[in-house]
């Protein structure tokens, strides 16, 4: 057997044995709107909010960053235009006080999203701005591949400009259509340029094959892709949500809230 194949098939070893145990699909499901005990999010949205140190993350990431593209700009064989692909939310814009919102009101995702977007007032993260005008000086241009939607489209530009990003136009603004997965956008993109550097706050916005994978699974690809982060790859923390939640409830939303409750102890890890 090759090594792997047995990597492979050992993380998803890992993913069964680590993953949520004797869950039974709901008989209902809980629907948006439905008033929800969102107490478990407090701390991880505290943390994004309060804390000097998720600042000092994002800081130190655009600065990696920057070293990163000036060590790409050295490398003379490069024939196409630089171009700079960023996800937006949690990457660029921060949406925590959605997350709160949910909290506070006992809502949950989609419920007062597209309300939140269109508003077009979330605050860029810590350095953002500064970090894509640089590339953009530096003759780079910018693309936001972002899983918002078309009807979204208005406030997310309303809230680019107005925050000083550069490129925010339709062009350079690429939206969820059918599919949920970013590698058409960037497939698109690398056509006719040379991609420097990809950054976000979800694998997904990296490479394909992230999308609804086991936990296990997601490991190894990262282990897999470990000499790309720090090179072309930034990811950004988000402890909020994102598909690292979804893969401990086995990308089953359909759950009920004590379900999910018992998929996230099932995984924690104690001595």
């Amino acid at each position: 057997m090759k090594k792997s194949h047995l990597l492979l098939i050992t993380g998803m070893l890992f993913f069964a044995a680590s993953g949520c145990k004797n869950v039974e699909q709901a008989t209902a499901p809980v629907y948006p709107g439905e008033v929800q005990n969102n107490d478990y999010m407090e701390l991880a949205i505290l943390y994004h909010q309060r804390s000097a140190e998720i600042k000092a993350l994002y800081y130190q990431s655009f600065n990696l960053a920057k070293l990163m593209f000036e060590e790409d700009l050295a490398n003379k064989n490069v024939a196409k235009k630089r171009a700079i692909v960023v996800d937006i939310d949690e990457t660029m814009l921060d949406n925590s006080p959605y997350e709160a919102e949910c909290v506070m009101g006992g809502i949950t995702y989609p419920v007062k999203w597209d309300e939140w977007v269109n508003k077009g007032t979330a605050d860029a993260l810590p350095g953002a701005v500064d970090l894509l005008n640089f590339f953009a000086g530096k003759g780079a241009e910018v693309f936001y591949v972002s899983n918002r939607t078309e009807d979204q489209r208005e406030g997310t530009l309303k809230n680019l400009k107005e925050k000083g990003f550069p490129y925010a136009d339709n062009q350079h603004l690429k939206l969820k259509t059918k599919t949920s997965t970013k590698e058409i956008y960037r497939q698109q993109i690398a056509e006719n340029f040379h991609i420097s550097l990809l950054i976000g706050d979800n694998l997904s916005d990296f490479v394909s094959g992230f999308e609804k994978q086991p936990s296990g699974i997601r490991d190894y690809k990262v282990d897999s892709l470990r000499n790309e982060f720090g090179k072309r790859f930034v990811i950004l923390p988000n402890a909020m949500y994102g598909d690292w939640e979804s893969a401990l409830y086995n990308y089953n939303y359909k759950q009920t809230e004590k379900q999910k409750d018992s998929c996230r102890k099932a995984n924690l890890k104690g001595f």
